[in-house]
């Protein structure tokens, strides 16, 4: 089964540029800026080339452009209207784009030119709070709507996380310069969403700290285990989707029992969060909405 989507739906298009469908409709019979295919049925799709141009049309509109100009632009010259046009105040809607379709196309090439590109002009931790994060939003809900396969998700993902590798690298061969605590991060059991968690392992060397990285789906006896080793620990917790919703409150507690007469400190973080009772806490535990506030309190 061929897992690679190259044909596209008019709601695809909608969730992939944010303009609505029925706007979409508007400017294709009014302008003719797009050329979608028919079914037998008369179901407009759409192909590559077509989402990259609404994609450029899009950033342009954004960029104070009206859609009767813009359709006018020969096709070949509004890209190089929009590699014109990006500033800085642009460029974080153009990166995510970029990204999009280098995610769309499996194209490597374009993931690394277009990072290439924002690192000329920024910090790795610009990047990642500016770029990264919206585009990985983004993803989250263009797989749930099914605009984009498991494939291209798994694709884009393992680039992000090369980066954050490759950065993290340049920190771990550093010696700590605070030793108050050592974090230690994991993703609970049969929880696999890794992108967050090895973001705030950057983080936490980034401010001097010693870091141990257990990462994906770690059972509570191996977490208690690594514990003996070390002391004033504060553990660092990352629910995307496990404990779901109906097993979180029991994973706190469990937590919470077995780790109830020492003094380790958990930090909990990601969508699963909020299904948690606050009244359940102790005050060594606590909750984070996002991973700026994480990393503002380190």
């Amino acid at each position: 089964m061929n897992n690679i989507k190259s044909v596209f739906s008019i709601k695809d298009l909608e969730n992939l540029s944010g303009i609505k469908a029925h706007t979409i409709r508007i400017w294709e019979k009014r302008y003719n800026i797009l050329e979608p295919m028919r079914t037998d049925t008369n179901i407009r799709l759409y192909d590559l080339e077509n989402l990259q141009k609404l994609l450029n049309i899009t950033l342009l509109h954004d960029h104070g452009y009206k859609i009767s100009k813009i359709s006018r632009f020969p096709k070949e010259q509004i890209p190089k209207i929009v590699n014109e046009i990006v500033t800085d105040k642009t460029a974080k809607n153009h990166a995510v784009s970029s990204f999009k379709m280098a995610m769309m196309n499996f194209d490597q090439s374009l993931f690394f030119t277009t990072y290439n590109n924002l690192l000329s002009e920024k910090s790795f931790k610009e990047i990642f709070f500016q770029v990264f994060i919206p585009l990985i939003e983004e993803i989250g809900i263009l797989w749930q709507t099914g605009t984009i396969s498991p494939a291209h998700e798994h694709f884009i993902s393992y680039l992000i996380k090369q980066k954050i590798l490759i950065n993290t690298e340049k920190l771990q061969v550093q010696e700590p310069t605070r030793d108050d605590k050592v974090f230690i991060l994991y993703l609970p059991l049969n929880e696999i969403h890794e992108l967050g968690l090895m973001y705030l392992n950057y983080e936490i060397l980034l401010h001097g700290y010693k870091s141990i990285y257990l990462g994906e789906s770690v059972p509570v006896d191996s977490i208690k285990d690594v514990s003996n080793y070390f002391d004033n620990i504060r553990f660092i917790c990352y629910m995307t989707v496990e404990p779901n919703k109906d097993d979180v409150n029991d994973y706190i507690n469990e937590l919470q029992t077995v780790f109830g007469n020492g003094d380790s400190e958990f930090w909990l973080i990601g969508r699963m969060t909020q299904n948690i009772n606050t009244k359940l806490l102790n005050p060594r535990f606590k909750l984070f909405q996002s991973i700026v506030d994480l990393t503002n309190n380190l």
